[in-house]
């Protein structure tokens, strides 16, 4: 009995099927790792998309403001923004079909969502508070195991913003304050008033209006002025005027708004607004007729401001805390003359407006009249 040859036969049908298995399981540890990066693929592609989505609705959700005019700006920055997106190299083609507006989240869910022309009609846009995009159907290709996952698939994605619930703390409103002494109740929608007295006309020795929140000083204040306030406070908090004419730094934070720069202002850190426009009106500025187009390039919303408001028994002399009672939305229609300056005027709004900066407190105190709101994402 040859025991050495049948050892020899043994040996090779194991090394045999040792060769086998590897080979099986060498072809298992690739598809493994094929699946995986498609998968991981798809997931930073689904990622991409849902990216695109939220900066649409958010975009389309910071144009509305209550009136037809706002929902064709909605749908416009929508579109725009999401046609700035790529997505596997190639543009997303976005049409102004795909942004649907809601007057509460559960339309879109009964499909009683509107269209750009049915929520813009006189009738329903002052009730349109939501925005919704899609994204088109966008193709993937499977690069390792498309035999498991097919050559391509198929992505989407949604997202649904609009506007907030109303702010009572709030942030990036101005360092001026409007004086209101007929018991804060007779503020006229479309009426001048003025935001800050000339040299000649301060409503107490030493104090025209002006706040020291961010800093005491007026390079703190042009600074403020330029881009708005950070420090949060709702009605009833205090706040710090500033003594002081102060003309040079008021008028080079406001002017950059209108596209006026002096004093080493950078219009890429305080862009203008795209209408600079003088001598218009807030619902002129809203049709955008007429309109000029500022030389740098410009940020919507520039010229509506939010401005604290008290009452005329809260100011004394010089630096004082004093009580803000509430805060309101205006409309700057002039930017500020030269030399000492002189009056700052502002157009009242008093309408839901959203251009606001800042929360909602449960606890602290609602800010009354027209509600001021910012855009959010929902889902």
């Amino acid at each position: 009995m040859n025991l050495q040859g049948s050892q020899r036969r043994d040996n090779k049908s194991e090394r045999g099927s040792i060769m086998f298995m590897s080979a099986v399981g060498m072809l298992s540890l690739l598809l493994a790792v094929g699946l995986g990066v498609d998968i991981s693929h798809l997931y930073l592609a689904k990622n991409e998309l849902q990216n695109a989505a939220d900066a649409s609705a958010l975009a389309g959700a910071s144009g509305l403001n209550f009136t037809g005019g706002g929902i064709h700006k909605a749908t416009d920055r929508a579109v725009t923004e999401m046609n700035n997106y790529e997505f596997n190299k190639t543009g997303v083609v976005f049409a102004r079909t795909d942004v649907r507006f809601a007057r509460n989240l559960t339309d879109f869910d009964r499909a009683t969502d509107m269209s750009e022309a049915a929520a813009s009609s006189a009738a329903v846009a002052p009730e349109i508070r939501f925005v919704k995009v899609k994204t088109p159907v966008s193709p993937v290709r499977i690069s390792f195991v498309g035999f498991v996952l097919g050559s391509t698939r198929n992505l989407t994605a949604d997202a649904v913003a609009g506007v907030s619930a109303p702010l009572n703390v709030f942030t990036g409103y101005l360092p001026l304050f409007l004086i209101d002494d007929n018991d804060l109740s007779t503020l006229v929608p479309g009426n001048l008033y003025t935001v800050r007295g000339a040299p000649q006309n301060s409503i107490s020795p030493g104090n025209y209006q002006i706040l020291a929140i961010d800093g005491s000083g007026g390079s703190d204040d042009r600074i403020d002025l330029a881009s708005a306030v950070q420090n949060p406070v709702g009605p009833g908090g205090y706040v710090e005027t500033k003594p002081g004419v102060t003309s040079g730094a008021i008028r080079q934070g406001i002017n950059t708004r209108f596209d006026d720069y002096a004093s080493g202002m950078d219009p890429a850190a305080f862009p203008p607004d795209t209408n600079v426009k003088e001598g218009i009106t807030y619902q002129e500025y809203l049709s955008g007729s007429p309109t000029q187009a500022p030389s740098h390039e410009g940020v919507d919303g520039r010229r509506v401001v939010i401005l604290p408001i008290m009452k005329i028994s809260e100011v004394g002399n010089g630096r004082t805390d004093v009580q803000i009672d509430h805060f309101g939305a205006f409309f700057l229609r002039t930017k500020v003359s030269g030399g000492n300056g002189g009056d700052i005027q502002a157009e009242y709004i008093g309408i839901s407006v959203n251009v606001g900066n800042g929360y909602y407190d449960p606890s602290g105190t609602d800010n009354p009249g027209p509600s001021i709101v910012k855009p959010v994402l929902y889902r």
